[in-house]
């Protein structure tokens, strides 16, 4: 049997790179059952390694490099900062790189825990693929997952692999992160914008600088430009991300600095549970 599918993954890829588009939901504030927020991820695969990322981040990034344009950065789309990060996956040896930044500093964690799946006799047809549904406990969440054959590739969104299929559609069990395929291309390249040089740091490393960040998020800012005429803020952190904010909002505030703190913090809710 694993012959059989690898030799259907060989063919499946010999020729092609694969993107496929995942829409992402989550709750970033614990505390607020409203506050779910919706955008969209990449998962691009030649058959040898993947790569999930936040599209809108990198295209916007490549631009501002090309023509350093501040003010057209701020007007450019936006996308959540809790998905500034890349997931780099290597087949062969079934190992992942996490790649984030804090402040100035590119970071990468080393990782090779993946899922431990009980699949199930559950079968559902989504969006046109033929799906079997599979669950998993994995970094303190319970996730329920529901895989497809018809694209030969043991893969799916952020760290999800080690299913005898795509991952077509999955969610945790307390409804705060959900992922749903909705697009399959064939493309020219994969994405290919990884950091050259970054620190390599332990997961409880990471977490104390993301935990660090969320505190002092003042310390993070790099740039700030008023628009009187609309009434906004541009906000602009060490680590690339880009906000315009409504200055109303926070001249109502109390405390501006912990009101604009609040605006720009990371979630309390991250997809990995045992990373808080």
């Amino acid at each position: 049997m694993d012959k059989l599918f690898f030799l259907l993954f060989v063919s499946f890829f010999s020729a092609q790179n694969y993107r496929f588009v995942y829409e992402y939901q989550m709750r970033p504030d614990v505390s607020k059952k409203d506050s779910l927020i919706t955008d969209y991820m990449n998962l691009d695969s030649n058959g040898k390694q993947s790569f999930f990322y936040n599209p809108v981040k990198y295209e916007r990034d490549s631009a501002y490099r090309a023509d350093q344009n501040y003010g057209q950065l701020l007007t450019s789309k936006k996308y959540d900062r809790n998905l500034g990060y890349i997931v780099e996956k290597d087949y062969p040896k079934k190992t992942m790189n996490f790649y984030d930044k804090y402040k100035n500093v590119q970071l990468v964690v080393f990782d090779s825990e993946i899922p431990k799946w009980e699949i199930k006799k559950e079968f559902e047809t989504i969006n046109s693929l033929s799906c079997q549904k599979a669950i998993a406990y994995y970094k303190g969440r319970k996730w329920e997952a529901w895989f497809s054959k018809e694209y030969p590739i043991s893969d799916g969104p952020y760290k999800f692999t080690g299913l005898p299929g795509l991952i077509v559609k999955m969610k945790d069990a307390d409804g705060d992160h959900e992922f749903n395929l909705i697009q399959i291309k064939k493309i020219r390249d994969i994405f290919s914008l990884v950091p050259k040089s970054s620190k390599s740091v332990t997961s409880e490393e990471y977490k104390n600088y993301i935990n660090s960040d969320s505190g002092n998020i003042n310390d993070n800012i790099e740039a700030m430009n008023m628009n009187s005429k609309d009434g906004t803020m541009g906000v602009h952190l060490k680590d690339g991300y880009i906000s315009t904010i409504d200055m109303n909002e926070l001249k109502r505030a109390k405390n501006f600095d912990a009101a604009l703190a609040k605006k720009l913090q990371r979630t309390n809710n991250p997809i990995e549970k045992n990373s808080q």
